[in-house]
């Protein structure tokens, strides 16, 4: 222990500018708490003697009164040590602090009147008289009981009277048990970077009440008029306690109001490693997107997957992971998780190690278009089910180099799909995009194709393996996707750069379309493509200004935004269904099954057939041509490819419809 001299003690407090640094110490030391003690315990004899001076009551005069003191602080003393009472941080008191003081009071009392009573037994007389003993207990715990909880409240008042200029201004929407324990820990941890103002709610109409010592403030008319009246800087909402509508409409007021808006969990979810400042983050674009909650029957996915194999492809990418994560519930006997990107997939073998250690699964590195390296993991690995998650998806790469979607998108899914009808794999769960509805681009008609070739095989002979189809847009904070996108552009000043003016795209988050995927996957006798309910559309302009809006900043003034025009192959909407389709709904109302013409195997194989070999000769005209005749509704769209559309191709060799 280091011991401080009081000149030491003097230069730690004194800063030499006339300012005392009292809420810079980390800690008394412990000799000083020591002696404050003694000193208290001194005052303690003291009034035990004023007290009993005009009382009836005398005391023994074997040893005089101040050696009777001596002897009572001494053991006093000695049970500070015993017990450590002076151990503690004082400003941070706890109740097993409180608990030391009265072990050291009760038992310096106890043992002086078991002394006491021994020396009556030998000599005949007390030395003590019991009841200054009793009042010394009580008067010496309470006195030093309440230094320490002096000490405690006056660092937390200077604590706070020192910081709150420096913390925000906040007041928490709503009152119930989640936002009253979110409110408690605003008001209990001093290094918060919030001051709670109080509550706002639309529940009551009195200004009366008080919950944790903060106001409870009724919203009579609009939120934006309460909060400037409030001089509120932010508030605190729990998403899971608002609809989607209601938080848009708290967000458009206090944006309104220049009020920033943050986000936090209900307390049961709080992640327990983290600071609870940590978990207080600004709401996001993600979170305000009105969207109902999707409930999926999880006994069912449990039946269906615990204790099988099951091989995810693609298994480190934006949905592969997440289909991982989910399927790491659910008690599979092995995971097997392939894909080509490295580094992704040596990060999620450390991520599943550290949060899933109970599962069994294992990474591997392949190539899904490679067929003899697909074929060994099928030899190697019983599987049960497959996943098929791994695609190329981004449209203006994939437009400039046709043949590496044919590589993996088409070629991968044949390779995939030929071994699991050859190796009796129960279920093969193809995951697939709107962008293969009416495609405009080649990424979108390679993952039509893939539809096509794996809806056929179904209908072949001696064919087991039940194949579906699962297909939803684009994913919120997917790798590569508009937000994450607008975020960093946000970030870096701008400007935010859109396509046009008049984009829209459906969104749903990563965890819900794999949720839905694992569902669909429970459905279904083979051969079907499901689609899901995505929602509303969302204008992608409208999108760009209300993040920079969240952002704090002003759109056009701080952050400006531009349009870039329309890239190759992409269009104004996408499409869940096309023109031939008709849809059925499910039991589960976020999923329907689109009944779309089927193609015969042998027309469409040799179809595929042609343009893999176009494809490994680096033709990519003819690969797109081909594919244009593969998929009849493909029309390429701000492409170079355009000129491909002539109506002499509608001449080119017909592929056989069967209903």
């Amino acid at each position: 222990m280091i011991v401080n001299t009081p000149k030491t003690l003097f230069k730690s407090l004194y800063q030499g500018d006339d300012k005392i640094k009292m809420l810079d110490q980390r800690y008394l030391p412990r000799w000083i708490v020591v002696l404050i003690d003694a000193f208290l315990a001194i005052i303690s004899l003291g009034l035990v003697y004023f007290i009993l001076l005009g009382s009836p009551l005398n005391f023994f005069e074997v040893l005089s009164l101040p050696m009777q003191g001596a002897i009572i602080l001494g053991v006093n003393v000695v049970f500070f040590f015993v017990y450590k009472t002076y151990s503690g941080i004082i400003r941070h008191s706890t109740f097993t602090d409180v608990l030391k003081l009265a072990f050291s009071s009760f038992t310096t009392a106890a043992s002086i009147a078991i002394f006491n009573y021994t020396y009556v037994a030998v000599f005949g007389e007390k030395i003590f008289l019991t009841t200054s003993l009793l009042l010394y207990l009580l008067i010496s715990f309470v006195i030093m009981l309440f230094f320490r909880i002096a000490v405690k409240e006056s660092y937390q008042f200077l604590r706070n009277t020192a910081s709150n200029s420096k913390k925000k201004r906040v007041a928490i929407i709503g009152v119930d048990d989640h936002t009253i324990s979110l409110g408690k820990a605003l008001t209990t941890e001093s290094n918060m970077p919030f001051q709670l103002i109080g509550f706002l709610t639309r529940n009551i109409e009195s200004t009366r009440y008080k919950i944790l010592g903060k106001p409870v403030f009724p919203i009579k008319d609009k939120l934006s008029e309460e909060l400037i009246t409030l001089n509120i800087e932010g508030v605190l909402i729990m998403s899971e306690s608002f609809t989607g509508k209601e938080k848009n409409e708290i967000v458009e007021h206090c944006l309104a109001s220049n009020v920033e808006v943050f986000n936090v969990p209900t307390v049961e979810s709080w992640n327990k490693k983290e600071d609870i400042d940590k978990q207080i983050k600004p709401i996001q674009i993600e979170d305000l997107l009105e969207r109902e909650p999707i409930h999926i029957d999880n006994e069912l996915i449990k039946q269906d997957l615990s204790g099988k194999t099951i091989l995810v492809t693609g298994g480190a990418g934006s949905i592969g992971s997440e289909i991982v994560r989910q399927l790491a519930q659910f008690s599979p006997k092995l995971l097997v998780i392939l894909d080509q990107a490295e580094t992704a997939l040596h990060e999620l073998d450390l991520y599943l190690q550290l949060n899933y250690p109970e599962l069994n699964f294992i990474t591997e590195l392949a190539d899904i278009s490679n067929m003899h390296r697909v074929g060994l993991l099928f030899s190697k690995y019983e599987f049960n089910i497959i996943y098929h998650a791994a695609a190329y998806k981004h449209v203006p790469i994939i437009e400039r180099n046709p043949h590496e979607a044919i590589y993996v998108n088409i070629l991968g899914t044949v390779n995939l799909s030929i071994l699991a009808a050859s190796y009796d794999i129960e279920k093969f769960v193809m995951v697939s995009t709107d962008k293969a509805v009416n495609p405009t681009n080649v990424m979108g008609a390679s993952k039509r194709a893939a539809e096509m070739y794996v809806q056929s095989l179904q209908n072949e002979k001696g064919v087991h393996t039940r194949f579906i189809t699962t297909r939803f847009g684009n994913v919120l904070g997917s790798s590569g996707s508009v937000i994450p996108h607008f975020r960093k552009q946000i970030s870096q000043g701008g400007p935010v750069t859109v396509t046009h003016e008049n984009i829209i795209r459906y969104f749903m988050t990563i965890p819900e379309a794999c949720q839905l995927v694992l569902q669909a996957g429970t459905m279904g006798a083979g051969g079907e493509i499901y689609v899901f309910d995505m929602g509303k559309p969302v204008k992608i302009l409208n999108l760009a200004e209300r993040m920079i809006r969240l952002s704090g900043l002003e759109p056009y003034v701080d952050i400006d935004i531009k349009i870039t025009g329309l890239r190759p192959g992409e269009k104004l909407y996408e499409e869940l269904l096309n023109d031939t389709s008709t849809v059925q709904p499910t039991h589960h109302p976020k999923i329907m099954i689109s009944k779309v013409p089927t193609v015969e195997f042998i027309d469409v194989k040799k179809k595929v057939k042609e343009i893999v070999k176009s494809a490994t000769r680096d033709k990519d005209k003819k690969v797109v041509k081909l594919l244009k005749e593969l998929v009849p509704e493909f029309k390429s769209e701000n492409s170079e490819f355009q000129e491909l559309d002539h109506p002499k191709r509608e001449e080119s060799t017909e592929i056989k419809i069967s209903t």
